[in-house]
């Protein structure tokens, strides 16, 4: 039988610290500082050189006190118990905000900080009820928290008016609660990492297969509350295609959602939810589409002379049927780039054009003939086969990048990335725009940029465009960065863009939003929060606008 999906497990002994370093991406043993000629190299080309001053260390950094009582922290503690909340600094600071450049450069400073006033790891459905029932008495924000991973300002303790922020850790709901081998569905814990997850799947021989690059920290939450898309999308699709079913507790009562393979019952509310950013709901289990672990995986890149030739290669695949289940292309800048800055794309047979990757993963009867069919497809369509070992090397590195940009934020660079998607009639003139908007920006205040953009999600009628951004700090390099954003959300929405496609919308995002869903789909959303969430607590100030 299976266990029951609203329990969580017994009570942690102390509170547990997020996975992720404090201050920069991810596992610290896993840095990987810049090379002298790399320096030199930034240096003479972007103008790229050390900032002054050494940041402050965890125990120097200076957060506003929290403002939460001692009655407040008592109430809780009754809910929770005594080990499962904290006004420490030590346990706020790690939920500060997510993993942005932004993020990051406000970690290193030495005035004073925002954070949570106190952390709160419920283990319980009936334990969120409580703690949401009382901060909305006590007009106390709530702001649900999985692997710190958002890159757009989602986990930001933003006040909007209440007279204090908690931060719920969700690490708690950690299980494989069922696993229906038949139909092939896994109710998975919102808590549990991409790598746990997928541990749990493979002992019983099956696979999700959703692989972001926040994948080691990011958690089945998260993916679900931001709708998430994998680099195997091509072949697994986005996140929000895996959910069957979700449970949400709100203010309001908890919604338990999906029911059968398909329905015509109204509107789908799954969808309602998922994408939601914490602002309707805690959701605290998924039950999700998953398959057998695939016994075999082909890798194979290509080049291509320009990024129009590739982009159309990668369309005829993905409208053909049939593909990868990994497809990307990168652009000639972005294949220079990683060339000139690591080995890791087997760079000896790279020398020009763009860099695709394709992966395959099935049986082997399965993924011979889909080799086959893409293979000539490619060909015809001016690709040049360069072998398995740039793909492998693109794999082996996949969930790296991060680490990189902080190194190059150590040596006073300014990187920070965005998406977008668009049909593929859209792509080369947003794919213009988006750049000539960041340059420009950057440019007006004097800041010479690289910009890198790869394809890394199809689809039949379009794609996703990832812009990479490097130049040096100038001035505020927060504010340098947030002229440049600004640029480009007004370049995507004038170019026939969303103004997401992956990365979800948080705070960063929101002034965009009205031309994204219209006046009426904003009044929409707001009508279903005061229904779900009367007071107001859920997450403020991020996603509806």
């Amino acid at each position: 039988m299976p266990s029951d999906p609203h329990a969580g497990p017994s009570k942690p002994a102390a509170l547990p610290l997020p996975p992720m370093s404090w201050n920069a991406w991810g596992d610290p043993a896993l840095a990987k500082p810049l090379s002298e000629d790399i320096k030199a190299l930034l240096e003479q080309l972007l103008g790229v050189t050390p900032q002054e001053g050494a940041a402050p260390t965890a125990d120097e950094v200076l957060l506003r006190p929290s403002a939460l009582t001692a009655q407040d922290l008592a109430a809780l503690a009754a809910i929770v118990g005594p080990d499962a909340v904290s006004a420490e600094d030590a346990d706020r600071l790690p939920r500060a905000g997510g993993k942005s450049t932004p993020d990051l450069l406000r970690r290193r400073s030495r005035e004073e900080q925002d954070a949570p006033d106190a952390v709160v790891l419920p283990g319980t459905e009936e334990e969120i009820a409580a703690v949401l029932a009382y901060c909305s008495e006590r007009r106390i924000a709530v702001v649900p928290f999985g692997g710190g991973t958002s890159v757009v300002g989602g986990l930001d303790p933003v006040r909007a008016g209440f007279d204090a922020v908690l931060s719920l850790d969700l690490r708690r709901f950690d299980a494989l609660s069922d696993l229906d081998e038949v139909s092939g569905e896994a109710t998975l814990g919102a808590g549990l990492t991409g790598p746990q997850a997928e541990q749990l799947l493979a002992a019983r021989g099956f696979e999700l297969g959703h692989y972001p690059q926040s994948f080691r920290f990011a958690t089945i939450g998260g993916f679900a509350a931001t709708r998430s898309s994998g680099q195997d999308s091509a072949g697994h699709g986005r996140f929000d295609d895996m959910v069957r079913g979700l449970r949400v507790v709100t203010p309001a009562g908890v919604l338990d959602l999906g029911r059968g393979p398909a329905s015509a019952a109204g509107p789908d509310l799954r969808q309602l939810f998922v994408g939601s950013e914490g602002t309707l709901g805690v959701i605290t289990s998924v039950r999700l589409r998953v398959h057998p672990v695939p016994a075999v995986k082909i890798h194979e890149a290509w080049s291509f002379p320009d990024f129009a030739t590739g982009a159309a290669a990668l369309r005829a695949v993905e409208q053909q049927g049939a593909g990868p289940t990994v497809l990307r292309l990168s652009d000639e800048t972005e294949t220079g780039v990683n060339l000139a800055m690591t080995a890791k794309i087997g760079g000896s047979q790279i020398t020009s054009g763009c860099l695709a990757v394709t992966v395959y993963e099935g049986t082997g009867e399965q993924t011979a003939a889909r080799h086959r069919l893409t293979r000539q497809t490619l060909l015809d369509a001016g690709g040049t086969p360069l072998g398995e070992e740039p793909a492998r090397a693109w794999e082996h590195g996949r969930f790296d990048a991060p680490y990189l940009r902080d190194a190059l934020l150590d040596c006073g660079a300014l990187c920070e990335t965005l998406e977008t998607a668009a049909n593929w009639s859209d792509l080369a003139r947003l794919k213009d725009a988006v750049t000539a908007a960041l340059q420009g920006a950057l440019q007006a205040g004097g800041t010479t940029s690289l910009v890198m953009c790869h394809i890394s999600h199809v689809y039949p009628t379009g794609a996703s465009l990832y812009f990479t951004v490097l130049g040096a700090q100038q001035g505020d390099p927060i504010a340098q960065w947030q002229a440049a954003k600004s640029a480009a959300g007004d370049a995507i929405m004038a170019n026939g863009g969303t103004i997401t496609h992956h990365h979800a919308v948080g705070t960063d995002h929101r002034p965009w939003m009205p031309q994204e869903i219209g006046e009426l789909g904003a009044a929409v959303l707001r009508a279903v929060k005061a229904t779900v969430d009367p007071a107001g607590i859920l997450n403020p100030g991020k996603l509806i606008p």
